[in-house]
């Protein structure tokens, strides 16, 4: 296995990306290999500066960075040399079996789009969040932000998405996908939930439990949320700023510890004919490890694959 890891992307980069690899190193099986993506010298010399003299991590030169401010089709464009181009290049051509930033995220998806694509008979891929749930679980939400006017045939597209992704990556055998909505019966909500409701529950190859409501969110009743992108963001990120007020009040919850986004290392893209993972921006070295665990996972449950399978027997 080849873990491709923007070395660059991250508000802590490079010093944080490099600690967090250097985390997870005791984690990779012999055959497993970091391939640390940004400039060359600057990688070799923090990881001389911590006494790095293992075999695991293979640096891949890149000489340019995409900022987090920069638009991303035309950063792509104009830096094919960046961190994350020559990541998407390393994916592209099987060189690495998944890759990795905590850069700028709209790059992460337009290079996704435009290197290894959408899985054909996807409207759009989204990108999944994990949600903790009180019976010490987790959900998985999607899409949390790359589409944020939808219809509802995507909805229902990401409802088979997290299905597939649920079963295999967490062994669950038909996982209950919930509709986020502002109430619980069938005729509530926007013109789009109430759309998307009548397909989710004509939909015989998913185990549709029906809407969710805000309460219900972390209350373990769906193994899959489905909402738009608009709404997953703003659900998402009130979920982390729960852990960071509580912590700023010296509380400590272990329910709410476990919505810190450190916790879950990233975020991946889900439809596409490979394996990204976006991670945090503010990502420190113990997220950038789970990142890592995460990519593991990702790519020994052949997700993307099963993901392929399901559609084109569609």
């Amino acid at each position: 296995m080849n873990i491709a890891i923007d070395v660059m992307g991250g508000d802590y980069a490079p010093e944080a990306v490099v600690d967090g690899i250097l985390l997870a190193i005791s984690n990779l099986a012999p055959e497993e290999t970091i391939l640390a993506v940004g400039p060359a010298d600057t990688i070799n010399t923090l990881l001389a500066d911590r006494g790095y003299t293992g075999s695991q991590i293979r640096v891949i030169n890149a000489e340019q960075v995409i900022e987090m401010g920069e638009h991303p089709t035309r950063a792509l464009s104009q830096k094919p040399n960046s961190s994350i181009g020559v990541g998407f290049a390393l994916l592209k051509e099987g060189k690495a079996d998944i890759f990795a930033s905590a850069g700028n995220t709209g790059a992460m998806m337009v290079g996704s789009l435009f290197s290894v694509k959408t899985i054909e008979g996807i409207q759009r891929p989204a990108i999944a969040g994990f949600i903790p749930q009180t019976d010490g679980t987790h959900s998985v939400m999607l899409d949390i932000g790359a589409n944020a006017d939808c219809k509802p045939e995507m909805l229902e597209q990401w409802a088979v998405l997290g299905s597939v992704y649920a079963a295999a990556t967490r062994g669950i055998e038909r996982p209950r996908v919930g509709l986020l909505n502002i109430g619980e019966e069938e005729q509530k909500g926007s013109i789009l939930t109430q759309a998307t409701y009548a397909l989710l529950k004509a939909n015989d190859k998913l185990n549709f439990v029906g809407n969710l409501e805000g309460k219900d969110v972390f209350r373990g009743k769906a193994d899959v949320i489905v909402t738009d992108g608009f709404t997953g963001n703003i659900v998402l990120k009130m979920g982390e700023s729960i852990y960071n007020i509580m912590k700023e009040q010296g509380m400590v919850n272990e329910f709410v510890d476990r919505t810190n986004y450190e916790n879950y290392g990233g975020s991946p893209i889900i439809g596409i004919n490979g394996n990204v993972i976006i991670a945090h921006g503010a990502s420190s070295p113990t997220a950038i490890m789970n990142m890592i665990k995460l990519c593991q996972n990702i790519v020994k449950s052949e997700v993307a694959n099963k993901i392929k399978a399901a559609f084109e027997n569609n």
